[in-house]
């Protein structure tokens, strides 16, 4: 595995981090919680020290199963990433911007972005609790608040570091505006972003913005919820409550399929799977830390982990742009 450091924050992180979306279960037709568990291990065991999470994911779920699966480990050797700031249980009182009706486990939770003082210590406190640890190493603003200024959600940030609670802040789905605002209150060691070989929007303004603050760059979805492993392609089928029978329909899939078969005779050359294919290239794009890769079984783990193993030259990621870009995706 390659280590690498997180913007200007004192975090080393593993270059392939552990993502825990899926194993939640909400919006992925559910879960499996002993293969879930043993998912993490897998990778903990292949060189993964960076679990990424969330309180929405599962709705304490994700975070409740990593709690439990690592608790007998040394807490130093792991780094905990999770967020704040996604609302359901009602104690916003309304308050914040209104995402959408939530349906989990039957029932239907009103979801809020909201990022207030009181919530973020609400939600920091809540979070150690599942996660059965007396610190987070980083805690991310999950999404932007409207309703609440950036200076108070940064000020609370500030003083959970000051009392060890956590040991560095971040952001997540920030625009160029809103972490230039959010610098001035605090120094943010990342901002987690979308980004994949389909969507390289960040490019533009949040990458050489990352690169010349010392800003860390999270990439998630980087094999876009498993279209880019090419297996929904080979006959693989989706449940019909999973969140993807939606999503890969932002996407053309003759285009992407088309794509797939340009660089699947690269990805066997190196004895790798597409999956891994893509994740390695990710990690090595400019400005990119870490990329996110979630895994629902041990398989998918160690797959995952392994992909930093795979040897891409200039030539070959040049090849795999110059594909990208020919077929306009």
């Amino acid at each position: 595995m390659e280590y690498r450091k997180l913007g200007d924050s004192d975090l080393q992180l593993s270059a392939i981090t552990y993502g825990s979306f899926a194993i939640g279960g909400t919006m992925w037709a559910g879960t499996e919680k002993s293969e879930a568990k043993e998912a993490i291990m897998a990778s903990i065991d292949h060189g993964v020290t960076s679990i990424d999470t969330a309180p929405f994911y599962g709705l304490g779920l994700s975070e409740e199963l990593i709690g439990e699966t690592i608790k007998e480990l040394d807490r130093s050797k792991v780094q905990l990433l999770t967020k704040f700031g996604m609302v359901w249980d009602g104690s916003n009182n309304g308050k914040g911007d209104f995402m959408w009706n939530q349906e989990h486990d039957g029932k239907s939770y009103p979801l809020y972005k909201y990022a207030s003082k009181a919530n973020v210590i609400k939600e920091t406190e809540e979070s150690l609790k599942r996660l059965k640890t007396d610190y987070i190493d980083l805690l991310q603003l999950h999404w932007p608040d409207s309703t609440t200024p950036i200076d108070e959600t940064m000020e609370a940030l500030q003083s959970l570091i000051d009392q060890g609670k956590i040991r560095a802040a971040g952001v997540s789905n920030y625009n160029k505006d809103q972490l230039l605002e959010a610098q001035k209150s605090i120094r943010v060691a990342s901002n987690q972003m979308p980004y994949s070989m389909l969507n390289r929007g960040i490019e533009k303004d949040i990458v050489p913005l990352a690169i010349e603050n010392n800003i860390g760059i999270i990439a998630y979805s980087p094999l876009e919820r498993g279209l880019l492993s090419g297996k929904y392609f080979k006959g693989e089928k989706l449940k019909s409550d999973d969140h993807r029978q939606d999503y890969f329909g932002q996407f053309n899939p003759e285009k992407v399929e088309a794509f797939l078969k340009k660089i699947e005779p690269l990805a066997e050359e190196k004895k790798a799977s597409l999956a891994q294919l893509v994740l390695k290239w990710t990690t090595l794009q400019p400005g990119i830390t870490v990329v996110l890769a979630g895994a629902r079984n041990k398989e998918q783990a160690i797959s995952n982990a392994k992909a930093i193993e795979v040897n891409l030259t200039e030539k070959e990621v040049q090849y795999i742009n110059n594909e990208l870009a020919q077929l306009s995706l």
